[in-house]
């Protein structure tokens, strides 16, 4: 999802090569967070194949998925189409989301996940992603805080992870216009790759925009 044509070949690569690379059950922050919501207009950036943006719609959303891969958004139209969910409440659009623009506004704007092994602007991305909050809307960026439980040392050092604090900072929203709702590290049970039991740790950052301020720092941050 970077400007660099190597991201975009490496993620539909991915896709095309497997039978399904995710689960298709909705990301359990999201679902938190959706949940306590009044459903309206969302926007889920790097939607890969649905499982988000599918669970958003079939609660009363109406969703707007961006990936890089087509072969991810078929598979989420497969889906969206499997449980009764039509192209007025949920669009999924092939883009590249290091350029991709709107003139939409949305409630809720979802990054979940944006890490690749192949270069991605993250940070432009979640910069950009905070203009399309609308007026009362959230923001909420989700990301892999460190290597599964089960991962060798090696690779548990292989690369930094994000943190709730630098992706916080990374927005770089005006303490005018935003409140922080949420910038904690949650973890979470998982089934390692041999069935043991294991945990995975998440970077969790939901901010409310509370007027029509643009960029510049936070102004407060609270426990969920």
């Amino acid at each position: 999802m970077s400007g660099d044509a190597s991201a975009a070949a490496f993620w539909e690569a991915r896709y095309a090569h497997a039978d399904r690379v995710w689960s298709g059950r909705v990301n359990g922050v999201l679902a938190d967070v959706a949940g306590r919501l009044e459903p309206g207009r969302a926007l889920d950036l790097g939607c890969g194949e649905g499982g988000d943006a599918v669970w958003l719609a079939a609660r009363g959303w109406r969703v707007t998925g961006v990936d890089l891969s087509p072969t991810a958004l078929e598979r989420g139209r497969r889906a969206a189409a499997a449980a009764g969910i039509g192209e007025d409440a949920l669009r999924l659009e092939a883009a590249d989301l290091a350029t991709w623009r709107t003139s939409e506004r949305f409630d809720l704007v979802s990054a979940s996940f944006l890490q690749s092994p192949a270069p991605l602007p993250r940070e432009d991305i979640l910069r950009r992603a905070s203009g399309f909050v609308a007026p009362g809307g959230h923001l909420l960026v989700v990301a892999h805080a460190a290597a599964p439980s089960w991962a060798e040392a090696a690779l548990a050092h292989a690369h930094p992870f994000p943190t709730p604090e630098g992706d916080l900072a990374a927005l770089a929203l005006e303490a005018a216009g935003w409140e922080t709702v949420v910038c904690e590290t949650r973890e979470r049970e998982a089934t390692a790759p041999d069935g043991t039991p294991g945990t995975l740790l998440d970077s969790v950052v939901l901010v409310r925009r509370t007027g029509e301020g643009g960029a510049g720092g936070a102004s407060r941050t609270t426990g969920a």
